[in-house]
């Protein structure tokens, strides 16, 4: 996963475990469902999908953030290529980026947001969805 640029671990804090036992919800992605564990508070996100070395096709992490701001992300300590989509509350995508492992550039939402979804590099788009494309489920309530 990535890291949310200027959260950075706490003293004491285990490094290097990824964190497994998050609660989960499933998206909708049109016809597909994205099984996602939720990483909802500061130090759930600091983590995200750092030092995992696997991925399912259909799993991610949906990070949720208090209010809607620019959110950036980086790959630091990330070993698996992601694409993060960035969500308005509607579950609407708004922009998509994709993030190499152990890198430490940004990558940002076009406009403030609450939600960002990582999944496998190429998920998305091999499924039809980026931006304008609509999530359902979780947090994102059906029409």
């Amino acid at each position: 996963m990535s890291l949310c640029l200027g959260l950075v671990p706490r003293p004491g804090q285990t490094e290097e475990v990824a964190q497994r036992d998050l609660p989960r919800a499933t998206l909708n992605a049109g016809m597909y469902l994205v099984h996602v564990q939720v990483a909802a508070t500061a130090e759930q996100r600091a983590i995200g999908l750092m030092y995992r070395t696997d991925l399912r096709d259909n799993e991610g992490m949906l990070f949720i953030f208090e209010k809607p701001q620019m959110q950036c992300f980086w790959m630091k300590n990330t070993y698996i290529p992601l694409t993060a989509a960035f969500i308005a509350d509607d579950g609407a995508i708004v922009n998509t980026v994709n993030m190499q492992p152990r890198t430490t550039n940004s990558h940002c939402s076009t406009q403030p947001v609450r939600y960002v979804l990582e999944v496998r590099q190429g998920w998305l788009a091999q499924h039809g969805f980026g931006p304008g494309k609509r999530l359902t489920g979780g947090p994102f309530k059906e029409n």
